[in-house]
């Protein structure tokens, strides 16, 4: 019989979640089909049986996902979308079982606030850079000037961004300083918590940096990816394609519970307030494939693994490898972090000004303010309009603010009571919204946010080339290869697919 080979995980977020999942699923399809685990059959690339723990270190899992109640009804106070085009993460949520729970997002655009008022996103913006420059004159954001710099991008000679330049080195050249304060600043603070004067446009944004490498326009370059209409087949319309983002009714945290369940129905275990403090390699390992590492901690018994996986901040797994590889310390903790908070409230509908039509605004650094941005969320995600009352004449209006971005921690400095107020402030100026709430949350994310600074690729591939000497070590999560939850998603297949060749090559092969 084949011995089990066990894999930890250390960390219960998404990505270490997902990572456990797959690992799991192989166990569960195995050779002698959905039941060959438990009749002994290997896994589905030859390997051995996985026995797989996760360990996470709070109270609860899900990491910046978190789902809490606001006025009755079920709101995210972390990431509140999830990328599905991707076909792999689209298809983990079939497979999950979750596609029935996927809810669309409401159109109407979004605004920017800037100088004294909000001003309408132009559509089709991609990371601030325009796709059409009308939409973007008559949204007000640019003096006359700004209006002229950002279309000289049409006729500049191409220029070449070697090495690993800054946002803001491969865009503003190109669009001018008014297109980078107002819309790119903007959107690199509601997606990266980031500024472009430090962000790696390689690492953060590739897409864009791909299409600057490649094009003299980069305007020209971004109309051309615009889809075009393909012809019509069958003799019906066929069904909407699916929006790009999208959310699960009740939630994020429906899919950190349903990973959750999935890895313990295949034999799994997750173990939440078990904290790991020290990883050290066994001079023979507990299984069948050679040297193998040890784990001790707080909230569980010392554990013996032959494959360990951090799904943990770069930081932390540069802490718990810094005995065993010096070098891929130093590249984990060169990885920084930024704090973001988010404030959810809960007002009487009859108790507002008539909101604008659209779903939320964000605002420009250059602007000096507290808030990074403001979702109106039953604008955006029409299914919390649910009849959730919680004794409320009607549903109530729920709103969404952010704060922090990276050299931007003042909110850190507030409690509770002060930073609530600080924000009702802004949304009055910015909205007219002076009304009480008649339900606030407020979720701290300290060093939540990985900045994806210049240096970035080089410090992973010295991580890479440090993890060689230790087999059996991976790394995982949003620090790494994706910030957002689809890109953890996919670092957790091919982190599951790292273990598993591992698992299938024979004794004496490392």
């Amino acid at each position: 019989m084949v011995a089990q080979r066990r894999v930890v995980v250390v960390g219960g977020g998404v990505s270490g979640l997902a990572t456990a999942y797959h690992l799991t699923r192989e166990r569960s399809e195995g050779a002698d089909g959905e039941d060959g685990a438990r009749r002994g059959g290997a896994p589905r690339g030859g390997g051995a049986p996985v026995q797989v723990v996760v360990l996470e270190g709070a109270p609860q899992l899900g990491g910046r996902i978190a789902t809490r109640t606001v006025a009755g009804t079920r709101v995210d106070a972390g990431p509140d979308a999830v990328l599905v085009r991707s076909p792999a993460v689209a298809g983990l949520l079939t497979e999950l079982g979750l596609d029935p729970l996927l809810r669309a997002p409401a159109g109407g655009g979004a605004y920017l606030w800037s100088r004294g008022r909000l001003r309408p996103l132009p559509p089709g913006s991609v990371f601030g850079v325009p796709q059409r420059l009308w939409p973007l004159l008559r949204s007000g954001l640019l003096g006359p000037l700004g209006f002229v710099r950002a279309g000289a991008d049409l006729v500049l000679p191409r220029r070449a961004a070697g090495g690993d330049p800054t946002i803001e080195q491969l865009l503003r050249p190109r669009f001018g300083r008014q297109v980078f304060e107002r819309l790119v600043e903007p959107m690199l603070g509601g997606v990266h918590a980031g500024r472009a004067g430090r962000l790696s446009a390689r690492s953060a944004v590739p897409e864009v940096a791909a299409l600057a490498d490649g094009h003299r326009s980069l305007y020209l370059a971004l109309r051309g990816r615009e889809p075009k209409p393909g012809p019509r087949r069958g003799p019906g319309p066929g069904p909407a394609p699916r929006p790009a983002l999208m959310t699960l009714d009740g939630g994020l945290s429906v899919l950190v519970d349903t990973l959750r369940d999935a890895v313990v129905a295949a034999g799994g275990q997750v173990r939440t307030g078990a904290r790991v403090t020290s990883l050290t390699r066994l001079a023979a390992g507990p299984g069948p494939g050679g040297a193998g590492y040890r784990l001790t901690g707080t909230g569980f018994d010392p554990l013996e693994a032959d494959e360990v996986v951090l799904a943990t901040p770069a930081g932390e797994a540069g802490r718990l490898l810094h005995p065993l590889a010096p070098a891929a310390t130093a590249a984990l903790e060169a990885i920084r972090y930024a704090g973001v908070a988010t404030v959810l409230l809960a007002y009487r509908p009859q108790d507002l000004p008539p909101l604008p039509a659209g779903t939320g605004f964000l605002t420009p650094p250059v602007e000096g303010r507290l808030l990074v941005g403001c979702t109106w969320l039953t604008a955006k995600w029409p299914h919390l309009r649910s009849g959730l009352r919680s004794g409320l004449q009607q549903d109530p209006v729920l709103v969404r603010a952010m704060v922090g971005r990276d050299g931007d921690q003042a909110w850190a400095a507030l409690d509770d009571v002060a930073l609530v107020a600080a924000v009702r402030a802004e949304l009055a100026e910015a909205m007219g919204l002076h009304a009480e709430p008649v339900d606030v949350v407020v979720r701290r994310m300290p060093g939540a946010m990985p900045q994806y600074t210049v240096g970035h690729a080089d410090r992973l591939a010295a991580a890479d080339r440090a993890l060689a000497g230790l087999p059996g070590v991976h790394l995982t999560g949003a620090g790494y290869r994706g910030v957002g939850i689809s890109g953890c998603l996919a670092q957790a297949a091919v982190t599951a697919d790292a273990v598993r060749r591992r698992a299938g090559e024979p004794v004496g092969a490392r």
